[in-house]
C-alpha cells in the first residue's frame, strides 16, 4: 500500500482495495483500516489471549488502544497499559485497561516494574511503538515459561533488538499479511467483518456511544 493520506480520491494498487457497502457509514468503515484491525488481530488473532491472561500494551495510541480491546474480548484478567504521556490513562481505562504505568515516573526499568506487578511476567506483552528500546521491555517483561511478546510495532531501517540471555520465551512477531484489508479480520473474511463492524460485534466507537489461563 504505502499511503498515508488524507485526500479525498488516492490511486493505489488493485490488492489494496476491497469493496464495501456504500450504505456503510464512513465513521465506522474507517476503522476497517490498518490500525485498528492490526491492534485487534494481533490480540485475538497472532496472539489468541486466553481467558484469565495477564496483558502489557506498550503504546497507548490507535494500535494500543485496539489491542486492549481484542484482551478484552478474549477475557484477559489484568491489562496494563505502559506509556510516557500520562493523558492516556484515562482512554486506556474506558477501553478496558485495568492498569497504566507511566515508564518516566518509576525509578527502575519498566520490565523490573511489570515482574513485581504481576508476581513474575505477563502472559502477553505487546509492544505499539516501533522503538527497539521499548521492545526489549516488553521481550524482558514476560513471564518465564510461557509468556509471548508480540511486536506490532516497525522499528526504523537498521536498528536491531538486543536483549539478555534468557531462555524458556516465546516470541511471536506480527504475523499480518501487507494488506490488512484483504485478509482477516477477527478470524473473518472482510465482507463478514464489515458487517460485525457495522453491527457492533467486535470494534467499538470511542466517543461514548459504543466507545474482559495461562499458556503452559
Amino acid at each position: 500500500m504505502g499511503t498515508s493520506t488524507f485526500s479525498q480520491f488516492t490511486v493505489v494498487a488493485d490488492i489494496s482495495v476491497v469493496a464495501i457497502t456504500p450504505k456503510a457509514p464512513m465513521d465506522r468503515a474507517c476503522l476497517l483500516g490498518c490500525g485498528i484491525t492490526t491492534g485487534y488481530g494481533a490480540a485475538i488473532i497472532t496472539a489468541k489471549i486466553e481467558k484469565g491472561s495477564t496483558v502489557a500494551v506498550f503504546g497507548a495510541g490507535c494500535v494500543g488502544l485496539s489491542v486492549i480491546q481484542g484482551a478484552v474480548k478474549c477475557g484477559a484478567s489484568r491489562i496494563v497499559v505502559v506509556d510516557v504521556n500520562s493523558s492516556k490513562e484515562e482512554w486506556g481505562r474506558k477501553f478496558g485497561a485495568t492498569d497504566f504505568v507511566n515508564p518516566t515516573k518509576i525509578n527502575k526499568p519498566i520490565q523490573e516494574h511489570l515482574i513485581e506487578m504481576t508476581d513474575g511476567g505477563l502472559d502477553y506483552t505487546f509492544d505499539c511503538t516501533g522503538n527497539v528500546h521499548v521492545m526489549r521491555a516488553a521481550l524482558e517483561a514476560c513471564h518465564k515459561g510461557w509468556g509471548q511478546s508480540i511486536i506490532i510495532g516497525v522499528a526504523a531501517a537498521g536498528e536491531e533488538i538486543s536483549t539478555r540471555r534468557m531462555s524458556g520465551f516465546l516470541f511471536a512477531v506480527k504475523k499480518l499479511p501487507r494488506s490488512y484489508l484483504t485478509v482477516e479480520i477477527a478470524g473473518l473474511s472482510v465482507p463478514v467483518g464489515h458487517w460485525s463492524c457495522m453491527e457492533g460485534k467486535c470494534l467499538r466507537r470511542c466517543q461514548g456511544e459504543d466507545s474482559t489461563s495461562r499458556s503452559s
